[in-house]
């Protein structure tokens, strides 16, 4: 019933040379780390990317335990929005996880309490107390959530908020995060800098 959809076809031009995605990060993958952290908590893996990275990214994800796809974009460099909606498509369970890549300390109790309260819903969306909804972390029915994002780029709409707009979804709101498993779970590496110090937390 459950899916993790990680999203990983940005060209990542603030990290300088190389896919993050496939970036060693302590010795492992950084998509590898996303993946692994979700193992328990869903049935398969989705990966959305680009049609160049899927080979590297099938290598960084051999031998992992639950079936693994992968999702290339028909039209690169649409934004997160249009990666999602091409995962979507493609993932075979009701509800999917939906991640970004350079999200090393996703946490596998949020990512499960995150499928508890999307249940019965289209969605549910961590909103921090900043206000930003957590659209690449977030739960989301698939086909309800692929027919929105659809319906909001036809719109010429690219704001990965907009096909909230479409769908019955609850709010997980920053004390319930911190409940079930923590805020370093939003935590995301654009920059060698900020790779450098994911490394050494590991």
């Amino acid at each position: 019933m459950a899916a993790g959809l990680v999203v990983a076809g940005g060209q990542s031009t603030r990290f300088g040379e190389g896919d993050k995605a496939v970036a060693e990060l302590a010795g492992v993958p950084m998509i590898r780390r996303v993946a692994d952290e979700l193992e328990s908590a869903v049935d398969e893996l989705v990966v959305n990317c680009r049609r160049e990275q899927t080979d590297s990214l099938r290598t960084a994800l051999s031998g992992y335990e639950r079936p693994v796809r992968f999702a290339e974009d028909d039209e690169p460099d649409r934004g997160p929005m249009a990666g999602i909606r091409t995962g979507l498509h493609a993932v075979d369970e009701t509800y999917a996880f939906v991640v970004a890549c350079d999200m090393p300390f996703v946490n596998r109790e949020l990512v499960e309490y995150l499928f508890d309260r999307a249940s019965g819903h289209d969605a549910a969306v961590p909103q921090l107390d900043d206000q930003w909804f957590q659209t690449t972390h977030a739960v989301y029915r698939a086909e309800p959530m692929a027919a929105a994002c659809d319906a909001a780029l036809d719109r010429g709409e690219h704001k990965i908020i907009e096909p909230l707009f479409d769908l019955d979804y609850v709010v997980v709101g920053e004390d319930e995060v911190r409940e079930h498993g923590g805020l370093d779970s939003f935590e995301n590496v654009n920059t060698r800098e900020e790779f450098e110090a994911a490394a050494a937390r590991f």
